[in-house]
């Protein structure tokens, strides 16, 4: 190969790895651009942040059930308790409202002394009650809100079936016996028991002072054979007859149709003896 020929192949090689340079640079910058300008996209990975979720539903809320004992008794529808560990808690009875008997502004009121009575034989100093909090547990003057059980019956009812309280103080969610609660109270107004036999007295916003005039006069009551008879025969809201003797739990606010002097005297007339 002479010379001319050696370099003219230099050359040449020189001229095509040149272009070959050239193309593979052009190349490189086009697929730049087109990634920049979004027209060609890499494959995305499914975030999983934004597949719908389903939150599972809530359960039931339920309050604290515990033990604990009655340190007093307040009125019908506040007790101080004790708990295990030796604290005290002023208790407010949930969903229910009796007639003030210590009220700092107000007299008492027809039927508060009963009412206070009737807890404190259910639930005396120094005994043993089952407690159930409400959801949130205590109230604005931060009293424990609760449903309390003497025996496995809830207090709160009783005192609606006595007519010694209404239903009161319904905030959600504390609403867990609410119709229960209610079609008790109904049975009440129905039988015009305690409470209910004031016209117009218990209120969907409290107790009517000014119905306080209006409640019934004392009647006289039969009674049978001695001077001074002990023994209290009532008929209740359903009829059903039953006396009771000085040393049953329901004697001091019941309000006896009939008096007796003994209970052959009662069961004769027809009455049975109270179960308490």
């Amino acid at each position: 190969m002479n010379r001319n020929s050696f370099l003219r192949s230099c050359l040449h090689a020189l001229l095509v790895s040149s272009f070959c340079l050239f193309i593979l640079t052009g190349c490189q910058g086009t697929l730049h651009d087109l990634s920049s300008s979004g027209s060609i996209q890499k494959e995305s990975t499914p975030n999983n942040d934004s597949q719908p979720h389903t939150d599972s539903p809530d359960k039931e809320e339920k309050g604290k059930t515990f033990t604990a004992k009655i340190v007093r008794v307040v009125d019908g529808d506040t007790v101080k308790i004790k708990l295990a560990n030796g604290n005290e808690e002023t208790v407010r009875l949930l969903l229910i409202d009796t007639p003030e008997t210590v009220h700092p502004s107000k007299p008492v009121q027809p039927f508060g002394p009963e009412a206070s009575k009737f807890t404190k034989n259910l639930m005396p100093a120094g005994s043993t009650v089952e407690v159930e909090t409400g959801i949130g547990e205590r109230d604005k003057y931060g009293r424990l809100l609760a449903y309390f059980y003497v025996d496995g019956k809830m207090v709160n009812k009783l005192l609606l079936e006595k007519g010694l309280a209404r239903v009161a103080y319904v905030y959600a969610p504390n609403t867990k016996y609410l119709a229960e609660l209610e079609s008790i109270q109904k049975q009440a107004q129905k039988g015009r028991i305690g409470i209910w036999s004031i016209e117009d007295y218990a209120t969907s916003k409290g107790f009517d002072d000014s119905k306080t005039d209006e409640a019934p006069k004392e009647e006289s009551i039969e009674t049978t054979g001695c001077s001074n008879p002990k023994i209290k025969g009532n008929i209740n809201s359903k009829g059903y007859k039953i006396y009771h003797l000085p040393s049953g739990q329901y004697y001091e606010i019941t309000k006896p149709e009939k008096m007796f002097c003994n209970e052959q005297d009662a069961q004769d007339a027809g009455f049975r003896k109270s179960q308490r």
